[in-house]
């Protein structure tokens, strides 16, 4: 019990300093000497970066946001199996990547090294599931490639696919990966803490959605910066 104890503390001060690493944040910064928390919608995350900044500033935070999540785990599993902090007698640490990727989500939301001010988790939760469960991160990936191509909302479509996240990891690993039903729920309820965490951070997209006046997805960027 004691080695699980301290398996779950490492990946959680592990993650959350990874996940602490915003990537807005540092490409703005290196790139165009401008914080991105004060342009545009203020938030430090993919769309915001897009959209005052342009392609190159977004793809560099991209590949940084989503390596972050797949780096934590992977870590995290890696420091789990030394310590025998494995739920099952062959040592199995398919757990610890959802307490990996929860704590880089409040990494990146809520980051050490930026005075707690970070973005909104979507890609860095949806990036862990690379190293947790790559089905259901393809699985997410269409959810949220569909919606935002019907709607043009990249929250109404963050939204939709963390929301399906509990449910699709508990159908995938109940009847796809045939786990057991305690297994299956465990995963389920990290996967649920996880989604939460996003869904919670759309509030004020949420009340711009309900309101009409939440801006739709563009691949151009406002502001020519490059």
């Amino acid at each position: 019990m004691i080695n699980i104890i301290i398996s779950i503390l490492a990946a959680a001060v592990i993650s959350y300093l990874l996940g602490s690493c915003n990537s807005s944040i540092i490409v703005v910064r290196l790139l165009k000497n401008e914080d991105i928390r004060e342009h545009g919608s203020c938030n430090a995350g993919l769309t915001n970066t897009l959209r005052c900044y342009g392609k190159k500033c977004a793809v560099i935070t991209l590949i940084g946001d989503l390596s972050k999540g797949v780096i934590a785990v992977c870590l995290s599993r890696l420091v789990c199996g030394l310590l025998e902090g494995g739920l099952s007698p062959d040592n199995d640490t398919h757990y610890i990547g959802y307490i990996a990727g929860f704590f880089a989500i409040l990494g990146h939301v809520f980051p050490l090294y930026y005075g707690f001010k970070g973005g909104k988790g979507v890609l860095v939760g949806v990036s862990t599931f690379i190293a947790v469960d790559p089905l259901l991160f393809f699985i997410l990936i269409l959810v949220f490639a569909i919606v935002l191509s019907v709607s043009k909302y990249v929250s109404l479509a963050s939204i939709i696919a963390s929301s399906l996240c509990p449910l699709a990891t508990f159908l995938l690993h109940l009847f796809v990966f045939t786990d057991s039903l305690s297994y299956t729920v465990l995963y389920s309820l990290l996967a649920l803490v996880m989604a939460s965490v996003v869904v919670y951070m759309h509030k004020s997209n949420i009340v711009r959605l309900k309101n009409g006046n939440e801006n739709k997805f563009s691949f151009k960027s406002k502001h020519t910066k490059e």
